[in-house]
């Protein structure tokens, strides 16, 4: 029987969130709907609902660690999302773990605020990230709070947005989406912008709902998802914002628990599917 098939993987280092809406669920969620072999290395766990964040169990960092490293030996993801980190410590390691596969592309959602407001990042810990992390990624995904945290400015505009993208490629990011679906309006800004000096700004309709747990950690999943299948930055980008906005759509009037719930990562899987082996 023949082996040299091999199923396209990804590998998620984030936290786990009981209620299946966000985090390493929410991952693996996307990564299976859109065709690839979702793997994980567990930071946090999570307890948690639709109705917020109740307490967080921080997994040893030496453990973290080999989680990544059994399955990047091992596997071989062609992508890495991240997501929550939440110590310095934990930062540390995670990036003198990953220096040992430079060549696989990485997706850093620097989850610091949850949707419910609940702060899931420790104080001592951006800096950390900023020095360790931000440069090993190919990209960083932060919503408007995290992006105020790390450019240490407000935003109220889109024209804010691109003052604190430009901050925080200054500071030594390689590429920077800065998420605006947290603006008031009938439209949704997402602004881009690399070490190149390349910028776009994609725009999307809002949708009307309450149903948008872990979209976040959806989006910075579907791109690594897109980027594992060889499309360029800004190509995977496009394409998970068009997963992400039917995901939405298709799961809006869902009720899932009494507050806001998650997205229908399974729409339409089976025709999201490029393909399962290479």
């Amino acid at each position: 029987m023949s082996r040299n098939r091999t199923y396209i993987s990804i590998l998620s280092i984030a936290g786990s969130d009981s209620g299946g809406g966000a985090g390493i669920q929410a991952d693996l969620k996307t990564f299976s709907a859109l065709g690839c072999y979702g793997t994980s290395a567990i930071t946090a766990i999570t307890v948690q609902n639709t109705l917020g964040v109740k307490a967080i169990h921080k997994v040893p960092a030496e453990i973290v660690q080999g989680q990544i490293k059994a399955v990047m030996d091992d596997i071989k993801p062609k992508a890495i999302k991240m997501g929550m980190v939440h110590s310095a410590a934990l930062a540390r390691t995670i990036a003198l773990t990953l220096k040992d596969y430079p060549n696989v592309p990485i997706i850093f959602d620097p989850v610091m605020v949850s949707t419910s407001g609940h702060r899931l990042i420790e104080n001592d810990t951006i800096a950390m990230l900023q020095q360790e992390l931000f440069p090993l990624a190919m990209l960083i995904t932060p919503n408007l709070d995290e992006a105020e945290i790390l450019a240490n400015m407000n935003i109220k505009t889109v024209d804010d947005m691109k003052h604190a993208a430009e901050k925080m490629i200054s500071s030594g990011c390689n590429a920077v989406l800065v998420k605006g679906g947290h603006l008031n309006g009938p439209d949704l800004f997402d602004v881009y912008l690399d070490q190149s000096g390349n910028h776009k700004i994609f725009k999307s309709a809002a949708i009307r709902t309450e149903n948008t747990h872990g979209t976040g950690c959806t989006l910075s999943s579907a791109i690594a998802a897109y980027v594992a299948f060889g499309n360029d930055l800004t190509n995977a980008i496009g394409q998970a914002k068009r997963y992400v906005e039917q995901a939405i759509i298709s799961g809006k009037e869902v009720k899932t628990g009494e507050g806001k719930g998650p997205l229908n990562h399974f729409f339409d899987a089976k025709n999201l599917i490029k393909t399962t082996v290479i």
